[in-house]
């Protein structure tokens, strides 16, 4: 009976050990691809894509076939090795003794307790505990994939607060102090609310009879590299010919490095954090500023149209809980040019956007559009346009049917009654991926933004500009005037000279960059300065006035987003 009980325990014993050596073992052969896509470790972005399963298999199949045997053969094959190796040690049976057992516990708790810590020292070891380089992959590679992936799931339990990240600064009033300093096209005197305390009056730059319309094109992933005008590959002539005819910005930065603190940046002017962006967060789903909320207020029809599912990301939660009225997403494509794993192609999500614009008539709308086909495995309809490289599904080729897309909605809007009564953004959400050796790889959130319609000038920007500059700014331009709590710059009456910034979120690295100085704070460590140069960072002295502006800048969001400060006035 005592050997039944041994042998059936020593089995549920291997048993639940192959399993934790299968966990690690996968997550481990998994991890290459991961960083080839990613430039990290894996984390907490598994969980966020467990949640979407349908286009995530079929991502994965359609892009990394081969990466999946591979993973799958080398996951089994040594797992089954493991098996084999340990199985003798298994099988031997467990002291039966009573003193036996506590002689063994004894020796066993401390070494359990220290391999837990993982540390001597008064904390247990964390990520930050071996941050010893200015890449940010190369302190990754000092942990294992189950480790990053188990603490990563530890801490989706919490909502990420900056002060607990970065470190504080005396008190939150001097935290608004510092980023109402910033807000350089803000009078002291137009801030109207201390219990929403970064809402302010903004009079628009440009007076109208009627307000124009907005529409907002969120091109996915595309970075600066693939943009001809910005020193990319030439695979963008339509966008590049934008150059001449808009208001065009040659050094404008993404906010962070997905989909949706893209669309945080854009639609809210919200300020990156080390949490989740807010489309994801319990306390934004009602209740939070958007463009769609303001803009509702002042009698705007508000739509948000995609090619896909538009619970992705959380994005239809949010939208639907502040101000987005109609929301169209791939359930009301009828006979689609193409479907893809994303959805349909950014031909069909155009067409319908057109459509939709000629059936709002006089009624003033505000429409935020969202392509898909520049996201892997880069699928879109075939002779199309002359492809850049073979074979068909590349980046490159993605990107210039994105652009014929484009081009082919634009000669269509020109040529519509709503052109010359609409004002138009054309911006990137991120870069398609983001890495390199520095803490922040400032040349990969390099995005292209252009603003045009029948009123813009044609202009070119070098300043250095953030994605959260974008909503004042045209707010400006559309001639609507009102109260909102963005803290972005109303470019429209930003001094030329001014050297403009930009704020980035990589990962656990928050970056301040201000011309070409670069301040970037990293988890529990002292803030490290640089010069941006040639697309590198070089090491700089500290400046304690940039320390003061990149941490109020790093905590002041998380902030406003635990009180429910960053809002419109009741």
């Amino acid at each position: 009976m005592t050997t039944r009980l041994a042998g059936s325990g020593a089995v549920c014993n291997g048993s639940i050990l192959l399993a934790l050596l299968a966990f690690f073992i996968c997550l481990e052969a998994c991890t290459p691809g991961f960083i080839v896509e990613y430039d990290s470790r894996p984390d907490r972005l598994v969980f966020e894509y467990l949640a979407h399963p349908t286009e995530i298999v079929s991502m994965l199949l359609g892009a990394y076939k081969l990466q999946l045997v591979v993973v799958s053969v080398v996951s089994i094959l040594a797992s089954l090795a493991a098996w084999k190796a340990f199985g003798r040690v298994l099988a031997a049976p467990l002291p039966t003794g009573v003193r036996r057992r506590g002689i063994l516990a004894v020796v066993a708790f401390p070494l359990l307790f220290l391999g837990a810590r993982s540390s001597l020292g008064h904390r247990p070891a964390h990520p930050g505990t071996v941050a010893f380089s200015s890449d940010h992959l190369v302190n990754d590679l000092c942990i294992s994939s189950g480790y990053s992936v188990l603490h990563a799931f530890y801490r989706l339990k919490d909502e990420a607060d900056a002060s607990e990240v970065y470190g504080k600064l005396s008190s939150t009033d001097e935290i608004l102090a510092v980023v109402r300093e910033c807000m350089v096209t803000v009078a002291p005197e137009d801030f109207c609310n201390p219990a929403i305390p970064t809402l302010h009056h903004q009079r628009a730059s440009v007076s109208r009879e009627r307000p124009l319309n907005l529409v907002i094109i969120l091109e996915e992933s595309l970075g600066a590299r693939y943009v001809g005008a910005l020193g990319g590959d030439p695979v963008t002539s339509f966008l590049d010919s934008l150059r001449d005819t808009g208001w065009w910005f040659d050094a404008m930065y993404a906010t962070g490095t997905r989909s949706a603190r893209g669309i945080e940046a854009v639609m809210s002017g919200f300020l990156p954090t080390p949490a989740r962006a807010v489309l994801k967060l319990g306390k934004s789903q009602s209740g939070f500023f958007t463009l769609a909320s303001y803009l509702g207020n002042q009698g705007f029809h508000t739509q948000f149209i995609y090619g896909g599912r538009s619970d992705f990301d959380n994005m239809k939660s949010f939208f639907s809980g502040n101000g987005v009225q109609e929301i169209i997403d791939e359930d009301d494509y009828q006979d689609p040019v193409f479907m893809g794993s994303w959805g349909v192609s950014d031909e069909d999500i155009l067409n319908k956007a057109h459509e939709t614009f000629l059936a709002n008539g006089d009624r003033p709308f505000f429409s935020l559009v969202f392509s898909v086909s520049n996201h892997s495995p880069f699928e879109f309809p075939a002779g199309r346009i002359q492809l850049y490289d073979q074979p068909q599904a590349t980046v490159c080729n993605a990107v210039r049917y994105a652009d014929y897309a484009l081009a082919e909605f634009f000669r269509k809007a020109r040529g519509a009654p709503y052109w010359e009564n609409t004002l138009f953004l054309v911006v990137s959400d991120h870069d398609s991926r983001v890495f390199g050796a520095d803490l922040v790889p400032i040349e990969h959130f390099h995005i292209p933004a252009v603003i045009l319609g029948a009123t813009v000038e044609p202009r070119i920007d070098q300043r250095v500009l953030s994605q959260i500059d974008l909503g004042p700014t045209l707010l400006s331009l559309m001639g609507v005037s009102g109260e909102h709590p963005m803290v972005g710059h109303d470019l429209t009456r930003l001094d030329a000279e001014y050297p403009g910034r930009a704020i980035m979120q990589y990962g656990k690295n928050h970056a301040y960059m201000q011309g070409r100085d670069v301040l970037v704070l990293q988890p529990h460590l002292v803030p490290m300065q640089f010069l941006y140069e040639g697309g590198d960072l070089k090491p700089a002295s500290l400046d304690a006035a940039l320390v003061r502006r990149a941490l109020g800048h790093a905590l002041l969001p998380s902030w406003l987003y635990k009180e429910k400060r960053y809002r419109l006035a009741e």
